[in-house]
């Protein structure tokens, strides 16, 4: 997700976190300056839903307005040293379900629990 709290808030004449603490005290938002200039400076890795609610309220906005999906190819393309998001490769003709792993004793494939 893209964050776009600065680009919102600068369309709102917002230039500094000071600016934007008071613009959300305006609606009932007093969140610490700290806060603030967390969201303002860098992605949050979190935001409660109702911090959510009261910061597009305060900036006049909507949701769609501050976050933007990136494409996936971007997500991926930032990976580094193979890492991979867990189901991200599935094993070709599989459909996506569980492939049975070869028994070291006898030879066989192992038997799925049944559904």
């Amino acid at each position: 997700m893209k964050w776009n709290l600065r680009w919102v808030a600068a369309g709102r004449d917002i230039w500094r976190p000071s600016d934007l603490k008071t613009a959300f005290e305006a609606v009932g938002f007093t969140p610490s300056l700290s806060k603030v200039c967390a969201l303002w400076s860098q992605a949050p890795v979190t935001v409660r839903l109702d911090d959510l609610d009261m910061i597009c309220a305060g900036l006049e906005c909507t949701v769609a307005d501050l976050m933007e999906a990136e494409s996936l190819a971007t997500e991926e393309s930032g990976r580094q040293d193979g890492q991979q998001a867990v189901g991200g490769s599935l094993r070709s003709g599989s459909g996506g379900r569980p492939v049975p792993k070869q028994s070291g004793g006898k030879g066989g494939l192992r038997r799925l629990p049944p559904n």
